[in-house]
């Protein structure tokens, strides 16, 4: 199946962060667009995570130690960490996740 990301719809899955998200069998693979300013409250969820920073300069803070991170920099959250961000320029960001985010769906 052939699928192009421009071809995706965008949801407003929180203040500021408009995602297309594919899921697969065991993962999702979330394309983010974020807003200066805009930021994900501290949260937690089973799901591995990995985010890549394509763009931009995000503040991360994961299990309580933040920081900057910019464009190339990748960042692995480990199952049931403690973690928020804030988008200090506009961003634009990667994340997979496993298992799927049904959430997100």
């Amino acid at each position: 199946m052939l699928m192009n990301l421009a071809a995706l719809k965008s949801k407003e899955l929180m203040p500021g962060y408009h995602g297309k998200m594919i899921h697969g069998e065991q993962i999702t693979w979330a394309f983010w667009t974020v807003e200066q300013g805009a930021e994900v409250p501290e949260h937690q969820h089973p799901h591995e995570q990995i985010m890549y920073v394509v763009k931009g300069k995000f503040e991360f803070t994961l299990n309580g130690h933040t920081q900057i991170y910019s464009t190339g920099d990748i960042v692995p959250v480990p199952s049931n960490s403690l973690h928020s961000g804030k988008a200090l320029t506009p961003c634009e960001l990667m994340d997979v996740f496993s298992p799927v985010r049904e959430d997100y769906r």
